[in-house]
């Protein structure tokens, strides 16, 4: 670790290796090296003076970058695609002349970019996939596992665990339909010029409008993509970048989400998320056993839905054919983004693949809030035995009142039971009311729910992508 400058905690503490080699130096350069040797070969194979031997000598150095001499022609030319072109030249000097040939800066640096960020969307599918699946492992353990479920934060009608866990995933759902849409969508600049009329390929070939027409095309094949944009100015429209990000933040809405619910639910001492033995939670409170993960996940999470304003900014201010004002908050904004993301769902990962769940202390809390959620159906039978309606509905109303402030005034237990018990209006006994307490009969068709949507939506997507399964989260720090 370098002490003496900043470093993103992005890279030192969040993102994994892979994501960030993705937007490393390395291979952003190897990449357009890949697209030169694209263009060459295209150029020959429509006719242009190239040799195989040129081509041969490009595809031999396609990897071994001589840095240090595209470093010090920078210092000279200050522009760093010529000082490139410089250096692949310095090492294939019989192709030399053909490098780049036609083609605009943005030839390298606008298809580099979507490629890299295809590449990362892929890896962001895939961990976001895997997410899923610990998910649905969860939600099918804990399926019929009732719980006292909340509306505005208040006492609601019971769910299960597992059911609760299915919010959760069909947000991330929806992130991955929308994920999948956009990776579907992603296409090359291909090699369109200086303003994108391709009017450098007019003179190259001879205005052949049949072969210039097939340039983007084997361009496209030869990088794994099935086609390019079908107009541009120099650059791809910058509205791309805020649909990338648009998706991330997407993702870190859902993660947040989930990170808040589970910091509730710790504060409640029902469902814990993962705490190693020598782990410290405060350096004051001793026994704190603070939610860090969820934490930083909420954290990072506000971060990329911050960031989504700044593709937004960039493209609706382009003017006309190009203006270099994207490139600085590009190269931020964009990396940026992905690498919070790979953060966010590694954090994801590793908290749910951990979760402790806390059976007896769900159960407490469920059981002291019962009493009154059964009072519908102590109505009911009540009215069978031939009681008025309104008239227990109100009796209720009191008795119910009486306990409350019992429990809130007091700081008692819930003695609802006992009080309609004793009430001649109801003709039962607390025993029979006791039997009516089986969380299970108030929690409906969660368990079901549960079932169904794993077996119909979930675990399809999952079978689909089963060689994709597997990732274990490597959480840093």
């Amino acid at each position: 670790m370098k002490r003496d400058i900043y470093e993103t905690p992005l890279a030192t503490r969040y993102a994994s290796k892979e994501m960030q080699y993705i937007f490393s130096p390395d291979k952003k350069f190897k990449t357009w090296r890949k697209l030169w040797i694209a263009l060459a070969e295209t150029e020959k194979e429509l006719g242009l003076a190239i040799t195989d031997e040129q081509i041969e000598e490009l595809r031999a150095h396609a990897e071994d970058i001589n840095y240090e001499d595209a470093e010090a022609r920078e210092k000279v030319v200050r522009h760093d695609v010529m000082s490139h072109v410089y250096a692949y030249g310095l090492q294939c000097p019989k192709a030399k002349g053909i490098i780049h040939l036609g083609a605009t800066s943005c030839y390298v640096g606008d298809n580099t970019d979507i490629i890299i960020m295809t590449e990362a969307l892929k890896l962001v599918r895939k961990e976001l996939i895997n997410v899923i699946a610990e998910l649905a492992k969860f939600a099918e353990k804990y399926k019929s596992l009732p719980t006292l479920a909340f509306t505005h934060y208040q006492p609601a009608q019971p769910t299960t665990v597992g059911k609760r866990a299915t919010l959760w995933i069909n947000d991330l759902m929806m992130d991955l339909e929308d994920l999948n849409y956009l990776i579907s969508t992603m296409k090359l600049l291909g090699c369109k010029g200086t303003t994108g009329t391709q009017a450098s390929f007019m003179e190259l070939f001879n205005g052949d409008q049949d072969k210039i027409r097939q340039i983007d095309t084997k361009i496209a094949a030869k990088m794994g993509f099935a086609s390019c944009v079908p107009v541009s100015g120099q650059t791809y429209s910058r509205k791309v970048d805020s649909r990338v990000v648009n998706v991330l933040a997407g993702i870190a809405e859902s993660a947040h989400k989930f990170s808040n619910d589970i910091r509730l639910l710790q504060h409640m001492k029902e469902i814990e998320e993962p705490f190693e033995k020598t782990q410290i939670g405060s350096s004051a409170m001793a026994y704190k056993r603070n939610p860090m993960r969820s934490e930083r996940m909420a954290s990072l999470a506000d971060f990329v839905m911050s960031d989504m304003m700044n593709p937004a900014f960039v493209a609706s201010t382009q003017w006309f054919e190009r203006t270099l004002d994207d490139s600085a908050n590009k190269r931020m904004s964009i990396p940026e983004a992905f690498l919070a993301v790979d953060g966010i769902l590694d954090l994801y990962m590793n908290i749910v693949d951990g979760l402790v769940v806390y059976e007896k202390v769900i159960h407490k809390h469920l059981m002291a809030e019962l009493p009154f959620m059964a009072t519908e159906n102590i109505m009911m039978d009540a009215v069978k035995l031939g009681g008025d309606r309104q008239e227990l509905h109100e009796r209720i109303r009191e008795l119910s009142m009486q306990a409350g402030a019992r429990v809130k005034q007091e700081g008692k237990d819930n003695n609802l039971l006992e009080l309609i018990a004793a009430d001649p209006m109801f003709h039962v006994t607390y025993e029979q009311l006791e039997k009516n307490l089986d969380p299970a009969k108030y929690t409906g068709r969660a368990p079901q729910q549960v079932e169904e949507y794993l077996e119909a939506d979930v675990k399809p997507m999952l079978a689909a992508h089963k060689d994709e399964l597997g990732m274990k989260a490597d959480i840093e720090v």
